[in-house]
């Protein structure tokens, strides 16, 4: 049976004309400061593998990840001085346009003939970088090209602005266990913060409260929709959750000082299953000049690479959620309205997310037949993986913990030689003493409870900076353990 809330919802599907058009959209997929520029990097968008890289003159490319001549992938080979990406297999380079401008194998006199035949070219796709992040347009060729022009990425309009009023916190990223639609449905459905985000966010049991989530503006094809909260908090004049297809979800609350907080959250469909999220606070002052409160303590000036490793705290909480969620979804043969229970108005906004999708999307994301196929025999993945799903894609992570794993090598070094010294004190001490006084014990000298305080102080140091390493390798949640 249908809720009362689904029953007065219901959109009327689109017609195939205002259908909107999965592969004729910008995707973020990567944050600039974050990418190493002498290597190409692998990325996926809407099942496409593809390979991201820098070219001579300082621009972002994406190619298909695949080299022309056997099919090797590109990801695997290297960006050279002068600004091609060279296939490590058989050394075949490709200029940035994705034309082939050596075959070092061919035959002398026929190497120009070779890279100029058309089987020989890259697949390239529509570049751009704006405010920080590069984006990728999922179509190839000169009509791709043209299409891609004419039409914007979801940018956050304040980020282009300079004055102080306007304060951007770091980028993060995560690649998400879990598919673009469970994101968005998530991000969506403010209920579930103080409950899942439990004791950063409120609590389970106190904030767990009653609200009402009025339309502000309503559903469109190809512009998406908001919706707001009623009541809000006391210190919040205005919240509004504003979805803009295919990739952001914009959250912005307005506090009765003046002040904003904006929470940017995009998400790229990457693979059945996964999804890259990359996503930013932007703090508006009010006209005293004062900061508001961002989300959590992830609004402290923390270190970029700091921020990303502890954003596992937040993120873990609804990973294994929406991960089983869509899984369980999936086994059933029911639309996705008659599979849920929403009685409640906190819904509503998830409710017209899915009848968007259904209705005007073409009920989900148009993964090719391949990616289907690759997901079926897909290794169990383990969801608490920050290394395959953040640090080794991200240059300033990598170099912050190189300098951490070196510096807990010399603070355990430190505290082992500060433990010997204070033996070889303490063990001459009594050789010196032995002879006069056998009879009577005394406390060790003081150098030697230095050096033994020097020792528990770098032991411990080591043990807290070796759980801070930890952190970029794995970060395991469970709400049972979370009082």
């Amino acid at each position: 049976m249908i809720s009362s809330y689904q029953a007065n919802t219901v959109n009327p599907a689109s017609s195939s004309a205002d259908r909107f058009q999965w592969t004729k959209q910008w995707y973020p997929v990567a944050v600039v400061e974050f990418l190493a520029v002498d290597r190409p990097h692998s990325i996926q968008v809407l099942g496409i593998d593809m390979v991201l890289w820098r070219d001579s003159s300082k621009s972002w490319r994406c190619f298909e990840d695949v080299c022309p001549h056997r099919l090797a992938p590109l990801s695997e080979g290297r960006v050279e001085a002068d600004g091609t990406i060279l296939c490590a297999y058989h050394a075949w380079r490709f200029n940035s346009a994705g034309d082939c401008v050596s075959i070092p194998q061919s035959k002398p006199g026929t190497e120009a003939d070779r890279c100029s035949n058309p089987k020989a070219r890259a697949i390239a796709y529509p570049t751009q970088e704006q405010q920080g992040l590069v984006w990728v347009w999922p179509e190839s060729g000169a009509e791709a090209e043209r299409e891609s022009q004419e039409r914007s990425p979801r940018l956050a309009p304040e980020l282009n602005d300079s004055s102080e009023r306007v304060v951007k916190l770091s980028w993060n990223f995560r690649d998400l266990p879990y598919g673009w639609d469970f994101f968005m449905e998530n991000v969506a459905d403010p209920a579930h913060v103080p409950v899942s985000h439990h004791g950063l966010m409120g609590s389970r049991y106190q904030d767990a409260k009653y609200y009402d989530m009025p339309e502000v503006r309503s559903i469109s094809t190809q512009e998406g929709f908001s919706f707001a909260i009623e009541p809000t908090p006391s210190t919040v004049e205005r919240a509004i959750h504003d979805f803009q297809p295919p990739c952001l979800m914009r959250i912005e609350s307005t506090f009765v000082d003046g002040g904003s907080l904006i929470l940017v959250l995009y998400a790229t469909p990457t693979r059945p299953g996964w999804c890259r999220h990359i996503g930013c606070q932007i703090l508006i002052k009010n006209e005293a000049g004062k900061t508001p409160r961002g989300l959590a303590f992830f609004a402290l000036p923390l270190p970029t690479w700091l921020g990303h490793i502890l954003a596992s705290l937040f993120l873990h909480q609804d990973l294994v959620f929406l991960h089983y969620q869509e899984k369980r979804l999936a086994k059933r043969q029911e639309r996705w309205l008659q599979k849920v229970y929403t009685p409640n108005p906190q819904d509503k906004m998830v409710i017209t997310f899915r009848q968007w999708l259904e209705n005007r999307a073409g009920g989900g994301v148009p993964w090719p037949e391949d990616c289907r196929e690759t997901l079926a025999t897909e290794k169990p993945i383990s969801l608490f993986d920050v290394w395959e799903t953040h640090t080794k894609h991200c240059q300033v992570c990598q170099r912050a913990l190189e300098r951490i794993i070196l510096l807990t090598r010399g603070v355990w070094l430190g505290a082992f030689l500060s433990l010997f010294v204070a033996i070889m004190l303490d063990a001459r001490f009594y050789a010196l003493t032995a002879s006069t006084q056998s009879d009577i014990w005394q406390m060790p000298p003081t150098t030697t409870w230095i050096f033994l305080s020097i020792a528990a102080i770098l032991g411990a140091s080591g043990y807290g900076l070796q759980k801070l390493k930890g952190l970029f390798y794995r970060y395991e949640f469970r709400h049972a353990d979370n009082d």
